[in-house]
């Protein structure tokens, strides 16, 4: 997998297709025994979820995938969150309708491009993930990896938009 720099967006190279980093929302392993009928070339270790809803595979695993591109590894999951998107944490029980044979306990939520609702179940606490979601923010803040915007000089907004302002 290449790592494009264009301005201030990554794209990745991932096989012929170009994905911009800041559209994947996580990052969760690959299970090639789930579907048994698909063969691949390469031994695939990751999914990747896309905003858009497509799926892209990749030969990284979910926690080097986390380390190169500076995502959070929920390590219990083996999942990887971008720590640009906003998630919603709940707490998840199952139902009569849907009871999953592993013992979640977090619905992580977030809204794909067209604004739908997206989840991913974690067997990580929901105070664990608040938790380490918010630490995962503050350390980012604390060591951006890009300059940060100097502040506009002289008036802030433009004079139409001043007629709006109450």
């Amino acid at each position: 997998m290449k790592v494009l720099t264009l301005g201030k967006a990554k794209v990745l190279t991932i096989g012929k297709r170009l994905v911009p980093l800041e559209q994947v929302a996580c990052v969760e392993p690959f299970d090639p025994a789930a579907n048994p009928e698909f063969k691949p070339e390469k031994e695939f270790k990751s999914r990747l979820i896309l905003l858009n809803r497509d799926i892209v595979l990749t030969v990284q695993s979910p926690q080097e995938f986390a380390t190169e591109h500076g995502f959070h590894l929920f390590t219990e999951d083996n999942v990887a969150v971008n720590q640009a998107i906003v998630f919603r944490v709940e707490m998840f029980e199952p139902t009569e309708d849907f009871n999953p044979t592993k013992p979640y306990k977090t619905r992580l939520k977030w809204r794909d491009l067209a604004g739908n609702e997206r989840s991913k179940l974690l067997l990580t606490t929901p105070e664990a993930v608040i938790q380490d979601l918010l630490k995962s923010k503050v350390e980012t803040r604390a060591n951006p990896t890009t300059k940060a915007r100097r502040p506009a000089r002289g008036r802030s907004g433009s004079r139409r938009m001043e007629g709006f302002q109450s």
